[in-house]
């Protein structure tokens, strides 16, 4: 299990930046979403946008809150529903196993969707190193708008920044 270093200013920075492309309006990005091969979703409000315009991710990640106050969706239309332990500011080695199981699964072109009991932030992390190069994660950065990137062109940056966490046994 992984545990974000609260003392590490830089690390917290950098987390705090997009990723990725921001596009502060949702529909400004439908075009790339709908090119995608693969798509993951991680937050609730991206998940929610992507349903409202009857986008699909393969993998969907939520934790049933938006900016830490409770979110619930009307209808998850997802036949497949994971469950994964992971508090905030950690990355338990259940959050890894079930986003690994969930990208496994998901080669069928069906929905998976993980529900997260505690917090869903840091899952960008894991899915841009466990996912196949081309696949396209979106998120949502707080107040500014979505961010859409592909695994390939983070994989570095991830694994340095998860290099930076404090390994807890």
């Amino acid at each position: 299990m992984l545990r974000l270093d609260a003392e590490n200013k830089d690390l917290i920075a950098e987390l705090k930046k997009p990723f990725g492309r921001l596009y502060p309006d949702f529909e400004d990005a439908i075009e790339e979403i709908e090119s995608s091969e693969f798509l993951i979703s991680v937050g609730d409000a991206t998940f929610a946008n992507l349903t409202k315009y009857e986008l699909y991710p393969n993998i969907g990640i939520i934790d049933n809150l938006v900016q830490r106050k409770n979110h619930a969706h009307d209808v998850i239309r997802a036949d497949h529903i994971l469950k994964a332990d992971n508090p905030a500011g950690y990355l338990t080695d259940d959050l890894w196993e079930t986003i690994g199981q969930a990208l496994e699964l998901s080669d069928n072109g069906e929905c998976y969707v993980i529900e997260v009991a505690g917090e869903e932030d840091l899952a960008v992390l894991p899915c841009i190193l466990m996912a196949n190069p081309e696949t396209t994660i979106l998120y949502g950065q707080p107040n500014e708008g979505l961010v859409v990137l592909k695994a390939r062109d983070l994989k570095n940056k991830a694994q340095k920044l998860i290099d930076g966490f404090i390994e807890i046994n």
